[in-house]
C-alpha cells in the first residue's frame, strides 16, 4: 500500500513538473514573437507614390524610395528612412513641394517629422530651408525649432525657430538673425 502511495505522489508530481514546463516553453515562444512583432515593421514598400485625395481632388502625392510601417506598435508611425518627396496641393490646385532626407509620419496625429536637409517650397517662390520640420497635415501648418533660412522674392530672412502656414502667409519667428527683407506697403 505504501507502495502504491508514494508510486502515485511520483507520478502526479511527474504530471505536474512537465505541465509546467510545458506552459513555460509556450509562454516563452509567445513572448519572444511579441518582441519581433514590437522591432520589426509589419511591412515594408519600395518606390512608393501615394496619391492623397478629398472630395475628388488631388491634395498631396508622396514620392519616397522606402516605407516601413510600423502601424503594428502601439503609437504607430511610417518611417521614410530614404527620405521623401511630397507634393502638396492647395484648392485652386497650386503646388508646393516639400523635401528632407529622413521623415517620420505618426498615424494618429497626422504629424510629419522631417529632417535632414529639408527644403520647403512654396508655388509663391518663397522657399524655407532648414535641419528638421514639423508639418501638421489636418491643419496645414509647419514648424521648426532649429536655425532656418526662409528664402522670398522680398528678400532672405534667418533666425531660429519658426511656425507658419504652409503658404508663408502667417509666420511667427521665435528669433530673427541678419535678415535683409523689404516690408510691402
Amino acid at each position: 500500500m505504501k507502495y502504491l502511495k508514494k508510486n502515485n505522489i511520483l507520478h502526479l508530481v511527474t504530471v505536474l513538473a512537465v505541465t509546467l514546463c510545458f506552459q513555460c516553453a509556450d509562454n516563452f515562444k509567445k513572448v519572444q514573437q511579441v518582441g519581433v512583432l514590437q522591432n520589426e515593421p509589419a511591412g515594408v514598400a519600395k518606390d512608393i507614390n501615394l496619391k492623397y485625395t478629398d472630395s475628388g481632388l488631388l491634395t498631396a502625392n508622396l514620392l519616397s524610395p522606402k516605407m516601413l510601417d510600423y502601424s503594428n506598435r502601439e503609437f504607430g508611425y511610417s518611417e521614410f528612412p530614404e527620405g521623401i518627396f511630397l507634393i502638396l496641393y492647395d484648392k485652386n490646385q497650386n503646388k508646393s513641394t516639400v523635401i528632407s532626407d529622413y521623415a517620420i509620419y505618426y498615424n494618429e496625429t497626422a504629424m510629419i517629422d522631417l529632417q535632414g536637409n529639408v527644403k520647403l517650397a512654396t508655388y509663391k517662390n518663397d522657399t524655407l530651408y532648414t535641419d528638421q520640420l514639423y508639418y501638421f497635415e489636418k491643419d496645414e501648418w509647419v514648424f521648426t525649432n532649429n536655425p532656418f533660412r526662409l528664402k522670398s522674392p522680398s528678400g532672405d530672412t534667418y533666425g531660429n525657430g519658426l511656425d507658419s502656414d504652409v503658404d508663408f502667409t502667417q509666420i511667427n519667428i521665435l528669433e530673427m538673425n541678419n535678415s535683409e527683407f523689404q516690408i510691402d506697403n
